[in-house]
């Protein structure tokens, strides 16, 4: 039969009793040498306990609220392997004690004056990261007064005021690191500091697992015997007086909130004293994933108003077509996903519109119509080959641009069931005929319905034409993952003036959308340059 061995709680240093705020595992677990059995909690911080062996926890001794010391048995464990070390010696590797600093180490203080508050001795550290400013510039402070909370991956400690007074300036914020010595804050003392911060106390504490850094707690100095404590806060209520919300939880919660990307302020605590607690953090993200889509917009923005239209008058209720449905889900998540910005011009199109007409008979007897659509996408794709940057798409960390060599143009048709953009590929290396021949195929099966996946997909570009309907300028949606769109509107004749007098030209409204991520506005606005220079003489696509 396997030995028994008991967990005994190690060396806690001069403390009578510290309270379980957590049992980390259950009778029949199977725990390894180093990993946390409990967490206890002193007044200034919390330390978990390891276990001493490789084994199966056979019978637990405690609960949740039950006050330990030193030789305490915690659990019996079925022993897997021969134990590291004793289990009722303090914890191996266990570093020094985090310490306040001696009374000889507190500066004399004149009311009135500013004083430097610093962080304390806290041992072999160099640095250990603020989780919690408990404070802002203009707060008054008390003596003892928790001024910041440090964490690190075995313990949270707090660090106090050393005198009454008024914080005046912040020298730290969340996420810095400081070590002993490093100034907290100025403050500016309201009172003579008429007794010393007594001599430090330590806790010892785990080491915890071999790859974690050992963090030890401290036991900063005692409230002095005429001040009264304060009342305990409720759990996340904000602080009176710097109105920040404090997480209370131990440092392994703290870790696993972290991992799964948990803000610790938003959950609410069901442990001991109001304490987040891991199923706090599980039960907030199951909620979380569970919440239905409806109670938002997207981004969280806040949703519209139902509304019962009845009660205005007569209504009828059609269900929109299923590829609305579809495309509207898409264009919704690129509206909301992408900053978008467009850019406006005109090119003048009078030249490329009497090319057109000249060939418009002769490409008619090879069966095809020869639309300014198909002078545009080559246009498009001489622009791109100068800008890739626009033929292009974000990858999926957001961190590189996916640069195409292919050109892929989508183009938007408007069909009898809603909006669809079958892609033309390799627009680059098809001339005007062979372009005007397949958008004219595949535009008839978009409005046929006969369209299949690989139509629509691998577009780097989109353009979307109104031109046939109307109106001139307007802002398309970019369609991701690509990164720009051209909204084109309907050409007009106007009176431009070349210097001497207003002659009549064609001009067509353009309209360039593109991820204000990928393209800023000069490189947006040389794009669109660039296009209406190359629909202004057509030829210049040739070269």
């Amino acid at each position: 039969m396997a030995e028994l061995i008991e967990i005994k709680v190690p060396d806690i240093g001069d403390f009578d009793e510290v309270e379980i705020i957590e049992v980390l595992v259950a009778e029949g677990d199977s725990v390894e040498v180093n990993q946390d059995i409990i967490t206890l909690e002193s007044d200034k911080a919390a330390m978990e306990i390891p276990s001493p062996a490789d084994g199966v926890i056979k019978e637990l001794k405690v609960a949740v609220g039950q006050k330990v010391k030193q030789g305490d048995v915690i659990a019996l464990a079925e022993a897997a392997s021969k134990t590291t070390t004793e289990a009722s010696s303090p914890v191996k590797s266990a570093p020094a004690a985090i310490a306040t600093p001696s009374p000889e180490a507190v500066p004399e203080v004149v009311a009135g004056g500013l004083i430097d508050i610093e962080v304390p001795d806290i041992g072999d550290f160099d640095e250990v990261e603020i989780i919690e400013v408990l404070v802002s510039e203009g707060d008054s402070v008390d003596v003892n007064q928790d001024i910041i909370t440090l964490e690190s991956d075995k313990a949270a400690m707090e660090i106090p005021s050393p005198v009454a007074g008024t914080v005046k300036q912040l020298k730290v914020a969340v996420g810095d690191k400081v070590k002993q010595g490093d100034v907290i804050a100025i403050a500016e003392t309201s009172a003579v500091l008429s007794t010393p911060l007594p001599a430090a106390e330590t806790i010892p504490v785990s080491s915890g697992k071999e790859t974690a850094a050992t963090i030890v707690a401290e036991a900063l100095s005692k409230p002095a015997p005429e001040i009264e404590p304060e009342p305990e806060l409720a759990p996340f209520a904000p602080d009176s007086k710097s109105g920040i919300k404090q997480a209370h939880a131990s440092p392994s919660v703290r870790q696993f909130a972290r991992e799964l990307g948990v803000v610790l302020s938003q959950v609410g605590g069901t442990g001991v004293k109001g304490r987040i607690t891991k199923q706090d953090v599980q039960g907030f993200v199951k909620q979380k994933l569970n919440a239905p889509a409806a109670t938002t917009g997207g981004s969280a923005i806040p949703p519209v108003p139902i509304v019962n239209f009845e009660k205005f008058g007569e209504i009828e209720s059609v269900e929109l077509p299923r590829i609305k449905k579809i495309s509207g889900k898409h264009l919704h998540a690129c509206w909301l996903n992408i900053p978008h910005v467009t850019q406006f011009d005109e090119a003048d199109i009078t030249e490329l519109e009497q090319f057109r007409k000249a060939n418009k008979e002769s490409a008619a007897k090879q069966g095809v119509n020869l639309t300014p659509l198909v002078f545009i996408m080559k246009a498009v794709v001489a622009s791109l080959k100068v800008y890739p940057e626009l033929n292009a798409s974000l990858s999926e960390d957001k961190e590189h641009l996916i640069i195409k060599s292919y050109y892929n143009i989508g183009v938007a048709v408007d069909t009898p069931n809603g909006l669809m953009v079958p892609v033309i590929k390799d627009v680059d290396k098809k001339g005007f005929l062979e372009l005007a021949g397949e958008l004219g195929e595949i535009s008839a099966r978009a409005r046929d319905g006969a369209l299949t996946a690989k139509d629509l997909q691998g577009g780097t570009f989109s353009i979307s034409s109104l031109g046939g309907i109307g109106g001139s300028f307007f802002t398309p949606i970019v369609n991701a993952p690509e990164v720009a769109i051209l909204g084109i509107g309907r050409h007009t004749m106007q009176p431009v003036w070349n210097g001497k007098e207003f002659e009549p030209k064609l001009m067509l409204p353009l309209s360039v959308s593109y991820d204000h991520r990928v393209v800023d506005g000069a490189l947006g606005a040389r794009f669109t340059t660039h296009l209406n220079h190359m629909l202004s003489d057509i030829r210049k696509v040739l070269l």
